[in-house]
């Protein structure tokens, strides 16, 4: 193994490396710059660690075949450690991804990036430097290109919505009346029913169109509250 790396192929290696840092430095400064726990030295690390695992096993390939010089002897199988390092990656990915309530999943994406990040170094490892190059512009357009993309689609968004009132006042009924007014769908609701049946407290679990963030609920939150009866009102973003 040591002759392959110390070998006239040095230089070929140093690129393989190279690109692999490059791109990793690449998909780090975009979570870097987002805020998210796996940054600019966690993609480092993880290209960087998928390519020299790459080199290893390639190399231990190599080597069994200038060892024994003959095709049909058995040779260690070089995706192997690759393997091995996309199913470690999965723990490492799980890690980011953060549950914040009952709709709002935040890591994914730094998850798939990690994953990501792990693939490209086995490619440039291995020597595939132009499927390589060719997977990171592709990489390049869905994080820095589609973000545009997504912010001008209407797609679904959900949020919990809790609201106290006063049973002997008013009902639920103009209340539903107003989210739908403000084209609110509950998805379902939770009710918790207080002190000789007087108080409600009511947890909606609400889906509508993708809107301010600030704006729309304060908006909503008004509305309801001046209801009579209402006593209290909470969106859960």
């Amino acid at each position: 193994m040591l002759n392959y790396l110390t070998s006239d192929l040095n230089l070929e290696i140093l690129v393989r490396v190279g690109l692999t840092l490059f791109v990793g430095f690449v998909l780090g400064f975009e979570r870097e710059k987002h805020g998210r726990a796996a940054g600019l030295r966690t993609m480092l690390l993880v290209s960087l660690s998928a390519c020299v695992v790459m080199l290893i096993s390639d190399s231990f390939y190599l080597e069994s075949l200038s060892a024994t010089g003959s095709v049909s002897s058995w040779h260690p199988d070089p995706a192997r450690l690759a393997a091995g390092a996309l199913a470690g990656m999965g723990f490492l990915g799980a890690g980011v991804i953060i549950r914040q309530n009952s709709h709002i999943i935040r890591g994914v994406t730094t998850a798939a990036t990690l994953w990501f990040a792990t693939v490209i170094g086995l490619a440039f490892g291995c020597g595939a430097m132009g499927l390589g190059l060719l997977a990171a512009g592709v990489a390049f357009v869905v994080l820095h290109i589609l973000p545009l993309v997504e912010a001008r689609m209407h797609d679904d968004w959900y949020s919990d919505f809790s609201v106290k009132i006063d049973a002997g006042v008013t009902s639920l009924e103009p209340i539903l009346n107003e989210l739908k007014a403000c084209e609110i769908k509950v998805e379902s609701m939770d009710i918790q029913t207080g002190h000789q049946g007087r108080e409600q407290r009511v947890l909606m679990h609400l889906k509508y169109q993708k809107s301010d963030l600030v704006g729309f609920p304060v908006a909503v939150t008004q509305r309801i509250s001046k209801l009579p009866g209402v006593q209290e009102t909470h969106w859960h973003a």
